[in-house]
């Protein structure tokens, strides 16, 4: 008890996630019946700032960056960002059970040296061991990430640029994982053991995270999301980008748009979800996951997750963190609630701030 009592508070870090059409930031607190949302802020970013999440316009990510800081709580210090894309690569492993921690690393460098398709002096690496191994109990389970070094540090660089300290730089589809621990009583008998899919509809990409007992166990990404609604609106309806943007954003489009631009999108949608849902089942074993929870800015298109439900045969809905494991501080604009599923990937890396990490 008493080790507990006196065991030392990790820092907070306000988890920056950078995206391809803006900047999300949120800091949290942690409480007795789950966490409570301290500070949140968002910024657009210009259109080619961030392709394919590499930062393709530094200048402009700083700027933005500076904006999040003026709408952040003055004390805090530190910050978490995520990679993703091409350029980040995981992998489980098995090894040796009776290493040490020292031996580990050593076997690590060894083992990364024939799995990463780059020189490992241009490469972030960083492992976690996770549990003993199922297939052999003398062996233990453990997560190799690594990235381009050039990837972590432009992120390093956009936290600088909000006078934040880098602490954390995680992978994006395993903050979007993480960020299930506000949403467990959405679940129904989430407690059972049940398997969650979590799917992030942004802009230009699509993360899924499956969560099986509240571990995190695949990880995937689509080069898929809003940005090709309103591709498809602009083209359509012979509007440029803005006009578009505004029209999909303000529900101002023609009747007829649902089956013009609405259906062939959540169709386009409908098949990457089935297709990594086939994958994660073909290598887990399973026949379904459980429950389908949709966070992400695109998210919220109409008609979703009901279309899902009904062609998966899965619930599905938006996430509610709000609902269930988080509340918002009385300094906070109402707005946040309605926005939260934007901020889910930022939400798993604020997370961090009650994990320990690697130094």
């Amino acid at each position: 008890m008493l080790s507990k009592l006196f065991k030392p508070r990790l820092p907070r870090m306000v988890g920056v996630d950078i995206g391809s059409r803006e900047v999300k930031a949120i800091l949290l607190a942690e409480t007795p019946d789950g966490y409570q949302v301290d500070g949140a802020a968002r910024v657009p970013l210009p259109r080619g700032a961030v392709v394919d999440r590499e930062i393709k316009d530094p200048i402009a990510v700083s700027e933005a960056m500076a904006r999040i800081r003026a709408q952040l709580p003055r004390g805090v210090k530190f910050g978490a960002a995520s990679v993703s894309g091409s350029t980040v690569m995981t992998k489980v492993i098995q090894m040796d059970a009776t290493l040490s921690d020292e031996e580990l690393e050593a076997q690590i460098e060894i083992e990364a040296d024939n799995l990463i398709p780059y020189p490992l002096e241009e490469v972030n690496i960083d492992f976690e061991t996770l549990k003993v191994s199922d297939r052999d109990p003398a062996k233990v389970d453990v997560l190799l990430a690594a990235c381009r070094s050039d990837n972590v540090d432009a992120r390093v660089d956009a936290l600088e640029a909000a006078e934040l300290e880098s602490k954390v730089i995680d992978v994006e589809g395993y903050a979007l994982g993480r960020s299930f621990k506000l949403l467990v009583d959405q679940v129904p008998d989430s407690d059972a053991g049940k398997t969650v899919a979590l799917v992030d509809v942004g802009a230009s990409m699509t993360t899924f995270a499956v969560v099986d007992n509240g571990e995190t166990v695949f990880i995937r990404e689509q080069a898929f999301g809003g940005e090709q609604f309103t591709q498809s609106i602009l083209s359509y309806y012979g509007m440029s980008y803005e006009e578009a943007e505004a029209a999909k954003v303000n529900e101002e489009l023609p009747r007829n748009y649902v089956f013009e631009v609405l259906a062939p999108f959540q169709t386009q949608l409908l098949q990457q979800i089935r297709r990594t849902l086939q994958i994660y089942c073909n290598a887990s074993g399973k026949e379904k996951v459980d429950y389908l929870l949709l966070s992400g800015g695109s998210s919220a298109i109409e008609g979703l997750t009901t279309m899902l439900s009904n062609e998966l045969g899965i619930p599905t809905s938006i996430v509610a963190p709000f609902e269930s494991r988080l509340k918002a501080s009385d300094r906070l604009p109402a707005q946040i609630r309605e926005e939260i599923p934007r901020y889910m990937v930022a939400c798993g890396l604020a997370l961090r701030s009650f994990e320990p990490w690697h130094t």
